[in-house]
């Protein structure tokens, strides 16, 4: 197992820290320039999270914001990672990618989930109980608005009646559709329906190399769903950090971490010794970075997503980093 490229790309939560007198605002415009960046440094792609109602994260509609980079940039692909289908009518999520990727000239990577955060479905008044089957049926409706399908629909989730989207996407029949996954078990099954998918091995596993077994599921699901492409990569997020030294990358990014830890929401009480010991990161020097990744290689990963602006780490910090790991460790590696 193994692959002889590795693709590279970077993921926002775009946790908040109110306390400590960066505003939203302030944070967009962060962001922002982390994205323009990103694609100056040659990163394949940027994906943003889906957050309600608290500070956890704080972009509530990713398209917005994405169609907002779109006007920035010209190459970069746009990641949404993920909308979380049962919260939305499945009309209006169609109508809101298809703009960003008319906006964005063919660009956006839509990522899909059913959600997780018990807060956010009471916000929103949807039943956890039932979200898998609401997450399926208008998963279906979406790929069929996209196709630009007239659908009918009456359940106890959507009552459509014979309703066309008419603004198609450019990319047909429609744009990547990711699926992510927060546990193993799901792998089998995501490949199996022929979706690519997403994870997070902070909240999927306890050490790096249980990923091997993960990339395996997905592809032996992948091989059963009958499609004619070899199964493209798994897109794997990983909080990181990257410094010339391994002492550089603890002192400049050890306290967000810790703090990330200490105030997210679902978040494991790891800290800086935990995860770096236990793999399941890319923080720490040049050559640790290197060393990691290949290593991630070896397991059968070719897609990282690096999750770089944790703990309101800010943006000289955080760009460093990003310019650090696209001059010395991406080169060293290799890239598409």
């Amino acid at each position: 197992m193994g692959q002889e490229t590795m693709r590279y790309s970077m993921f926002s939560v775009h946790d908040h820290y109110p306390e400590e007198g960066r505003s939203v605002a302030t944070h967009y415009n962060e962001t922002m320039d982390h994205m323009v960046l990103a694609e100056e440094l040659g990163y394949e792609s940027f994906w943003l999270a889906e957050h309600h109602f608290h500070e956890y994260g704080t972009v509530p509609n990713p398209a917005v914001f994405l169609a907002a980079a779109a006007q920035r940039t010209e190459r970069i692909g746009l990641g949404m990672a993920v909308s979380v289908l049962p919260f939305h009518h499945p009309l209006r999520v169609a109508e809101d990618y298809a703009m960003v990727d008319i906006l964005s000239r063919g660009r956006l990577i839509l990522g899909v989930g059913s959600g997780y955060i018990a807060h956010e479905f009471e916000g929103f008044g949807v039943s956890g109980a039932t979200k898998r089957e609401h997450f399926d049926e208008n998963l279906d409706v979406l790929r069929r608005a996209f196709s630009g399908e007239a659908v009918s629909l009456n359940s106890s989730f959507n009552q459509i009646d014979n309703v066309a989207v008419n603004v198609p996407p450019v990319q047909r029949p429609h744009p990547p559709i990711y699926m992510a996954a927060l546990r193993r078990e799901s792998a089998y099954f995501i490949g199996r329906q022929g979706y690519p998918m997403l994870g997070i091995p902070y909240a999927s596993v306890d050490e790096l190399d249980e990923l091997a077994g993960m990339v395996a599921d997905y592809e032996r699901g992948w091989a059963e769903s009958g499609a004619d492409e070899t199964a493209p990569p798994v897109c794997f997020a990983f909080h990181t950090y990257c410094g010339e030294t391994d002492a550089q990358a603890r002192e400049d990014a050890e306290a967000p971490f810790d703090y990330y830890v200490r105030t997210r929401l679902y978040g494991k009480s790891a800290g800086w010794d935990e995860i770096t010991q236990r793999g399941y990161c890319l923080m720490g020097g040049v050559e640790t970075c290197i060393e990691r990744l290949r290593r991630m290689q070896q397991l059968g990963i070719g897609h990282v997503a690096m999750m770089m602006d944790f703990g309101c780490m800010g943006r000289e910090k955080t760009q460093a980093s990003m310019r650090l790991f696209a001059e010395k460790v991406m080169p060293a590696v290799g890239n598409d």
